[in-house]
């Protein structure tokens, strides 16, 4: 039950940030642009630190280091690949504008709502290994969910929708994650050690996602003071991981 609670918590929190986007509306783009790019490196922190101070870890000390490890972490990759490459769908954080084009409006959405539905089943999964664990995931997860859902609403303003729709229609997509953390849960009481697989792949999503969607974003900014900031943030990323382990 308290595995139940602490996830369902968890993921509300990571639904009420679709709404975020409404805060940005008075914002001007070039501002919106600084914002989303340091943003962008405190989630990339995040993500590789959840990784590899987190899940990697937890993963080897209780299943060992052995193939089905690295076979799981390489299935997070490849997963998270196949969501933008055959759904067209990309964890992009930079607004939407003519010359920065995203997928059609619909199209974002329902790979959005995929995606959520997984960041649930990571989440419920993460809780069934251990609270602490779980913690550590959801901070994380949060924290990377705010660039993006900003950008998704700026997707759905720009293919069209009113604000009203467009706030309704990503809190929507958002929620799928209460799907994916029970079916996660359920799942975990019939078959045993599935947070053998989904520690691992976890890292892999999150790996992925970090080093092929966040940093290359990082590295069209080559301002040396720009740049600094950035670093600054994506170590401030890893170092909030490093600090929740003492919730262990």
């Amino acid at each position: 039950m308290s595995v139940l609670l602490y996830s369902l918590t968890s993921v509300f929190i990571v639904s009420l940030i679709s709404l975020i986007g409404i805060l940005t509306i008075s914002i001007k783009e070039k501002n919106l642009r600084k914002i989303l790019l340091i943003l962008v490196s405190f989630s990339a922190g995040s993500l590789l630190g959840s990784s590899f101070i987190h899940l990697l870890p937890e993963a080897i000390e209780e299943f060992g280091f052995g193939l089905n490890v690295s076979v799981y972490l390489l299935s997070g990759i490849l997963i998270f690949f196949i969501l933008e490459k055959f759904i067209c769908w990309r964890h992009c954080h930079i607004p939407t504008s003519k010359e920065h084009p995203h997928p059609l409006a619909f199209m974002n959405l329902i790979g959005d709502a995929l995606h959520n539905f997984i960041d649930g089943m990571i989440i419920g999964g993460t809780y069934i290994a251990s609270i602490p664990l779980g913690i550590a995931t959801s901070i994380a997860v949060i924290i990377h969910e705010i660039p993006q859902e900003i950008s998704d609403f700026g997707v759905l303003l720009y293919g069209g929708f009113d604000r009203k729709k467009a706030l309704t229609f990503n809190f929507l997509s958002a929620c799928l994650a209460f799907l994916g953390a029970i079916a996660s849960i359920l799942i975990g009481a019939y078959i045993e050690n599935l947070s053998l697989f989904l520690i691992p792949f976890t890292a892999g999503g999150f790996i992925y996602i970090a080093s092929s969607d966040l940093i290359p974003e990082l590295h069209k900014e080559t301002k040396p003071l720009k740049s600094f900031i950035q670093l600054v943030s994506l170590i401030f990323g890893i170092a909030i991981m490093f600090l929740l382990i003492f919730l262990e």
